[in-house]
């Protein structure tokens, strides 16, 4: 069967699998549950009332053979398999500090899914909430401590988190690839594997009490790009209902050149790649030892893997495909956090100066120069700071993410709203910015920082002393995520009213801290800006 009927018969063949069984096994805190691919026992989590089931295989292992090929169905076992580790995550280098893992490592054989669910039976129809990690493509895993579904679950949502393939064994282009492929199709694995998940979702869910029919996709940073090309796609037709993005798409300025690869274009990169590795062929290259693979893929910059317009996930660019209203248009609810990488732009030991930032802003943007610098003021020393901070925010995952919302709620009908992450998030022990101690006004809000507020982790996070207002902003962030994806709207009892994004309320944004509260958006000139400059060096 093709990829494209796959998707098609997902949902039709998917409910009619879950197994009525499941109903009476549904009983006791480890309780057991009947899938398509066999009977798994849980465990009961730290949170009463709640179970958790890690590590459910949700594709064939991509080994061997199935490196670099679409996730494949699992093998069906017999007896109770037990539950209760998380699967190994992605094959990956340590790239990123701040991801901290619970697995036994990195291996190829990564497919697996974990649910955290407080359902008493299989009939509760709980709205599902599934998680996509972030990691730039590159890194990341769900078993990370902060991503954790326990105390989200506790908000009577079922929690979903999966593993997805990433860098080379994720999106690795090569012309043995396409020739092998009835449909000419490469690359995009790891976006594959996520679709694969929630095709299991919709299959599998209501047995943990979970609605098929109401889920949300919701992710951070490279998980919230993945998000928006999900959105895209037709493979993801009817697999999710709404979605949450926190900052990041792979939405870009409509003036961008080059969009995203061509197959031609990553294929040369891949075949450049094998070369490199010393194989002839995509079947010497699979023959390689994984570990050889990932250290030539973690060389330098020699080579990149990423999303690419392979015809299948993606049909077209992303861009043409929301400007002409082909998306899966369902509720999206996105923003970013206010101060992304402003400390490492800012604080750093090179640090802003009036003519530093201009010549910057000349070299990268060429005749856009004047018009920038009116939205980038620069008449201080402090402003230089400031708007250095600003333009590498926006350019890093602000605009991206608001362009996603800007073409959603032109091209769509359905409800968008958006958010600023604001508070000044405590920085841990420690820590040093520009060789001096650093303070929660050094950083803000950083990238990734919204992370642990959103599930309610914040204690999982080393070094940091929470306030009283850091537990209760995660409050209310949980209580605006989960009633959102219970009805597409955040809106509900105890939080503050949040207007939706449109152009007849001036594009309100709701700012998320102690004291949440909306605004107009303030700083749509910018974007606007950027949108024609296109981000690119100097033309």
């Amino acid at each position: 069967m093709d990829l494209q009927s796959r998707s098609k018969n997902a949902g039709r063949t998917g409910k009619s699998l879950v197994p009525i069984a499941a109903i009476l096994l549904f009983t006791t805190a480890g309780a057991q549950i009947k899938l398509d691919s066999g009977l798994i026992e849980g465990v009961p989590a730290d949170k009463a009332g709640v179970r958790v089931y890690k590590g459910i295989p949700f594709a064939a292992p991509p080994i061997g053979e199935l490196r670099w090929k679409p996730p494949q169905p699992v093998a069906p076992w017999k007896g109770v398999r037990k539950v209760a580790e998380f699967g190994p995550r992605a094959m990956q280098g340590p790239i990123y500090s701040d991801m901290i893992f619970r697995d036994s490592g990195p291996n190829e054989d990564c497919l697996y899914l974990n649910v955290w669910t407080p359902a008493k039976s299989a009939n509760e129809k709980l709205p599902v909430m599934v998680w996509i990690y972030g990691g730039g493509l590159k890194a990341g895993g769900s078993s990370e401590p902060r991503q954790d579904g326990e105390v989200l679950a506790g908000k009577g949502v079922v929690a979903v988190s999966m593993n997805y393939r990433l860098g080379v064994f994720g999106f690795l282009v090569h012309p043995g690839l396409l020739a092998e492929s009835p449909q000419g199709v490469a690359g995009n694995y790891g976006l594959m594997d996520q679709i694969a998940a929630l095709r299991w979702v919709q299959r599998n869910i209501a047995a943990f009490g979970g609605d098929p029919d109401n889920v949300t996709i919701f992710g951070e940073s490279a998980g919230s790009q993945s998000a928006s090309v999900l959105m895209a796609s037709p493979l993801a037709r009817g697999l999710f209902h709404r979605v949450i993005g926190q900052s990041g798409s792979l939405l870009h300025p409509a003036t961008r050149r080059p969009k995203r690869l061509s197959r031609a274009q990553a294929a040369e990169i891949g075949r450049e790649f094998a070369q490199a590795a010393g194989a002839d062929s995509i079947d010497d290259l699979r023959r390689k030892p994984a570990g050889e693979i990932l250290k030539l893929a973690l060389d330098g910059s020699r080579f990149d893997f990423h999303v690419v317009v392979d015809g299948a996930v993606l049909p077209e660019d992303p861009n043409e495909i929301f400007a002409s209203g082909r998306q899966n248009d369902v509720p999206l609810l996105a923003g970013w956090t206010a101060d992304e990488v402003r400390a490492g732009n800012t604080f750093g030991n090179r640090r802003p100066t009036p003519d530093g930032f201009r010549a910057s802003v000349r070299k990268k943007f060429g005749s856009h120069t004047d018009a920038l610098l009116k939205l980038y003021p620069t008449a201080t020393g402090a402003e230089a700071v400031r708007s250095a901070g600003d333009l590498a925010d926006d350019i890093f995952m602000g605009f991206q993410t608001w362009k996603w919302l800007q073409l959603q709620e032109k091209t769509g009908h359905s409800p968008v709203y958006r958010y600023s992450f604001d508070p000044a998030v405590p920085v841990p022990a420690g820590l040093v910015i520009n060789g001096a101690p650093a303070t929660a006004a050094d950083r803000g809000a950083p990238h990734a920082s919204d992370i642990s507020y959103v599930f309610g982790t914040l204690d999982s996070v080393p070094d940091v002393t929470w306030r009283k207002g850091d537990r209760i902003l995660s409050g209310m962030m949980m209580t605006y995520w989960t009633n959102f994806a219970r009805t597409g709207n955040p809106n509900g009892p105890g939080v503050p009213a949040w207007p939706r994004y449109d152009d007849k309320s001036k594009y309100p944004v709701m700012h998320l801290d102690v004291e949440p509260s909306s605004s107009i958006e303030v700083h749509r000139d910018r974007y606007e800006l950027l949108d024609i400059t296109g981000l690119n060096p100097r033309e």
